[in-house]
């Protein structure tokens, strides 16, 4: 069977959207990952110089080599294939690689390039969001086709995107035929950073959609299914006969500005009120009102005009025929404002960390988005006063329709459905574990060692640290979803990613009742607890889930301990960062009981471990029967994960 050009062009242009998107992802991710180790900003951040590919475009003076597209496309593919083998510094520097071959790639081809050629880019665009949208929901987070037994999917498009190239497509199509003269003295530097604008906003959100549910708490399922439904009626608008009504420039730019308005209110609404009065805490995050969520909802059903925005200026580039050298400058500068814009998404969580800068950036997680919608705007403004009629085939919106049915069936399937253990239970069995955002403790990324550690533990209730990895520092993935679905437990995410914080979560096999979110008092780092009662048989239990920051401040644990006063049947656990000699540990110990000591107080266990100097804690009531107590050191994470089962 012969594919029509068209739709050749649209396979390969998803293909590698969709790579761009995974590698782009990875890079960053890994990146992070040097600077979550050391706490600081590591050497390997030079790798960012690849983002600046672009800029060798200035070295071509008299036309584009004919091989050099074939050559770019070429190793985006390999960088795509070989990354998911590779360690993390392999990882950051292959995935970089290709990251600044599809930038060089785009940049490059865009040369000479028909106005009517833009609608296919579109159309890869729109399928390859699409595609990423329903991998990370098969990955319940991460992408499924990154890692494990799936890797095929990623190796099967990257087969047949190579195929098409072979067979002489796309280079032979209009590359050199400009459709009309150059604009005399206009560039296409604002067309083009509101492209990178449009890119930076479909990679931080809507690559991921899941990702939105961790900024608001709603239901993954619900998300999915607003995203799948604006995206296929987007696809069937397009398609032909029935054909996209023709827009004017004036009503793309005020359906943008009611976006971009959504979307920063998504996350502004969300964040809690933060003050500088230690007295202010702990401080219980709101319930959200109902219409707090008409930006959540309008975001979700207009997303789509940001493909119509990349065609619109897509088109506005093609019309002014800008020089290779005039593409690289512009590129350029638009791939050093893609680095700025994730640096500041970035510096939201860890500004902490951030020689002098760094506390700008604390709570602005909402204000990241809006930046990067303002400048989409001023280039919108530069844009042709022309309307935009895009029109595409009933095959696009069919397969729009068949990824986004697939997807939400996929989600249903793959969501938890725990069932209580039957019986009177007598005894639980609880596990505290900081995962690192799934790294290893050698700096590689190790979920999969990790789930294996909790499912040989079969632990009854889990409390997760540095679980916030449902953002592009963590490559937009969401382990605690992932754990919970491999793990059939309820979960409760604690809190909200616009937050700031590293995350915290609660895993259990049993119903996780009133659970809550108390932020304290952060003169660094943001931290939280999460309170809920989980009941057991005829006995309901406190439980505490917390992580402090660095030193484990007085003040936070004064908070926490104010939060527990006159409880009955507490278990509080998490990464305390304090140790037993510390005052912090001395106050805890007045009120509840350690774990460890109830089961062996002359801190030695039967397997000769003597943990003195820990900082991770499981803290119960006193007079709580402990029946085992545990250190379980693991390559898996730089923390142990530690255990207790309690009976009664």
């Amino acid at each position: 069977m012969r594919l029509s050009p068209t739709l050749q062009r649209t396979t390969v242009y998803a293909v590698f959207f969709l790579f761009f998107f995974q590698l782009l992802a990875d890079f960053v991710e890994a990146i992070y990952a040097f600077g979550l180790l050391g706490t600081n900003i590591p050497p390997e951040i030079v790798a960012v110089l690849l983002f600046f590919s672009p800029l060798l475009l200035l070295l071509w003076r008299r036309g584009r080599p004919r091989h050099l597209l074939f050559i770019l496309a070429a190793l985006v593919l390999l960088s795509r294939v070989l990354e998911p083998f590779l360690d993390t510094r392999g990882r950051m520097f292959v995935a970089g690689l290709g990251v600044a071959c599809s930038l060089l790639l785009f940049s490059a081809y865009l040369w000479r390039k028909r106005a009517a050629s833009a609608t296919d880019l579109g159309a890869g665009l729109t399928v390859a969001l699409a595609l990423s949208a329903a991998l990370r929901t098969f990955g319940s987070g991460p992408d499924i086709s990154t890692g494990g037994m799936f890797q095929g999917i990623g190796w099967g498009l990257a087969l047949l995107a190579l195929v098409l190239l072979i067979r002489g497509w796309p280079d032979r199509e209009d590359h050199e035929t400009p459709a009309a003269p150059p604009a005399a003295g206009r560039g296409a530097t604002g067309p083009v950073l509101g492209l990178m604008a449009v890119i930076f906003l479909l990679y931080v959100v809507f690559s991921a959609p899941h990702v939105l549910a961790r900024w608001t708490g709603m239901d993954q399922r619900l998300i999915l299914f607003l995203y799948f439904l604006a995206l296929v009626s987007f696809g069937w608008l397009m398609a032909r006969p029935l054909g996209l009504p023709t827009l004017s420039r004036p009503v793309i730019l005020v359906l943008n500005l009611v976006l971009l308005l959504a979307l920063a209110l998504t996350a502004r609404l969300q964040q809690p009120a933060f003050t500088a009065d230690p007295s202010a805490f702990p401080l219980l995050e709101p319930a959200i009102p109902w219409n707090f969520h008409i930006p959540l909802v309008l975001t979700l059903l207009l997303w789509p005009i940001l493909l119509l925005d990349a065609v619109l200026l897509l088109q506005t580039i093609a019309q002014r025929q800008p020089s290779l050298p005039s593409l690289g400058r512009s590129f350029g500068l638009a791939a050093f404002f893609l680095l700025v814009m994730i640096f500041a998404h970035v510096f939201t969580t860890v500004y902490d960390y951030i020689p002098v800068i760094g506390p700008l950036f604390r709570n602005q997680f909402w204000a990241v988005h809006l930046a990067a919608g303002v400048v989409l705007v001023l280039a919108l403004l530069q844009t042709a006063r022309s309307q935009i009629a895009w029109t595409s085939t009933p095959v696009l919106a069919a397969a729009l329709t068949l990824v986004g049915v697939l997807a939400l069936v996929g989600a249903q399937l793959i969501t938890a459905k725990p069932a209580p253990p039957a019986g009177q239970a007598r005894q639980l069995t609880i596990l505290t574990y900081n995962i690192q955002q799934g790294y290893s403790a050698e700096g590689q990324r190790d979920p999969a060692g990790q789930l294996r550690l909790l499912a040989e533990v079969s632990a009854d209730i889990i409390g997760l640290q540095e679980s916030d990895n449902a953002r592009i520092a963590g490559g937009n993935g969401d382990l605690v979803r992932y754990f919970a679905n491999q793990l059939g437990m309820y979960a409760y995410y604690g809190p909200k990613t616009v937050a700031g914080t590293f995350g915290i979560a609660l895993l259990s096999r049993y119903p996780i009742e009133n659970p809550r979110t108390y932020y304290q008092f952060s003169e660094g780092e943001q931290v939280a607890v999460i309170t809920a009662q989980i009941t057991v048989g005829d006995r309901t239990f406190e439980v505490f889930v917390n992580h402090l920051g660095n030193g484990g401040p007085l003040i936070q644990q004064q908070q926490l301990l104010e939060l527990m006063a006159g409880r009955t049947n507490v278990i509080a656990l998490g990464d305390f960062n304090f140790r037993p000699d510390s005052e912090q540990y001395r106050l805890t110990t007045q009120q509840l009981a350690d774990s460890w000591l109830l089961r062996w107080p002359t801190w030695r266990d039967d397997q000769g471990q003597q943990p003195q100097r820990k900082i991770d804690h499981i803290f119960v009531s006193p007079g709580t029967d402990v029946r085992q107590a545990r250190f379980i050191p693991s390559p898996a994470s730089d923390h142990p994960a530690v255990t207790a089962t309690i009976g009664w």
